[in-house]
C-alpha cells in the first residue's frame, strides 16, 4: 500500500520477555461481526504439543479468541505486539478460554524474509534430535527428562564443528531451557541466519 504519508505502526516486543500472568489483549474479527478486542492473561508459554505446525511453539492465553481472530494481534499492556493469534482449543467451534498465538520473535523472522523477498530461511543445525525419555535421562545422571538427544549428525554440520557428538543432550539454547524437539527447533530458528548460540549440553562421555 502506497501513500504520501507513512502509516502508523505498532512496536513489536520481545516475546521471550513475556511471563505467565501478564495481561494481554487479543484483536480480531470473530465470526465476522467486526473488529473486537478481548482481554485476558498469558496462561502458559512455550506450548509445543498442540499439533498445529512443525514449528509448534505458542503463547497460550485465556483472552477470548474465536474463529475469525486468526491473524489479529496479541498485544501487551503497552500496546506492543507480542504475538499473532493463530488457533483455539475447542470442541464446539467457540472459545473455551484456551487460545494460541505465534510468538512475535518468530513473526519478525517471517516479516524480515517477506521484506527481503527471500522468504523464511531457517538456520541449518545439521543434526536430527529426539525427545529425552526417563530412561535416557537416568542413564546420563540427569534429574529429569528434559532437552533433546542428538540422534544423527552430518559430519560437516555446524553441530559437528562445535564439537557435539551423537548421544549428547542439549538442555538449553542461549539460556532458554529446552523441553522437547519442537522447542529446540524454535530456539534455533529464531536465532536467525549466520548467528551463533551458546548451548548447554549434557555429554555422553
Amino acid at each position: 500500500i502506497e501513500d504520501d504519508e507513512p502509516f502508523p505502526a505498532l512496536e513489536i516486543a520481545d516475546s521471550d520477555a513475556l511471563e505467565v500472568g501478564d495481561i494481554v489483549l487479543a484483536i480480531g474479527d470473530p465470526f465476522g461481526v467486526g473488529q473486537t478486542v478481548t482481554s485476558g492473561i498469558v496462561s502458559a508459554l512455550a506450548r509445543t504439543r498442540i499439533g498445529i505446525s512443525d514449528f509448534g511453539f505458542f503463547i497460550q492465553t485465556d483472552a477470548a479468541i474465536n474463529p475469525g481472530n486468526s491473524g489479529g494481534a496479541l498485544l501487551d499492556m503497552h500496546g506492543r505486539i507480542v504475538g499473532i493469534n493463530s488457533a483455539i482449543y475447542s470442541r464446539s467451534g467457540g472459545s473455551h478460554g484456551i487460545g494460541f498465538a505465534i510468538p512475535s520473535n518468530m513473526v519478525q523472522l517471517v516479516v524480515a524474509g517477506a521484506r527481503s523477498g527471500s522468504g523464511l530461511k531457517r538456520p541449518w543445525f545439521g543434526a536430527s534430535v529426539q525427545e529425552v525419555t526417563p530412561d535416557i535421562a537416568e542413564s546420563l545422571g540427569m534429574d529429569r527428562p528434559v532437552g533433546v538427544l542428538i540422534a544423527n549428525m552430518h559430519p560437516a554440520s555446524p553441530a559437528a564443528k562445535a564439537g557435539l557428538q551423537t548421544g549428547d543432550v542439549i538442555v538449553a539454547v542461549a539460556g532458554h531451557e529446552i523441553l522437547d524437539p519442537n522447542a529446540f527447533r524454535y530456539r534455533i530458528a529464531t536465532r536467525g541466519i549466520d548467528a551463533s548460540a551458546e548451548l548447554s549440553v549434557v555429554s555422553r562421555v
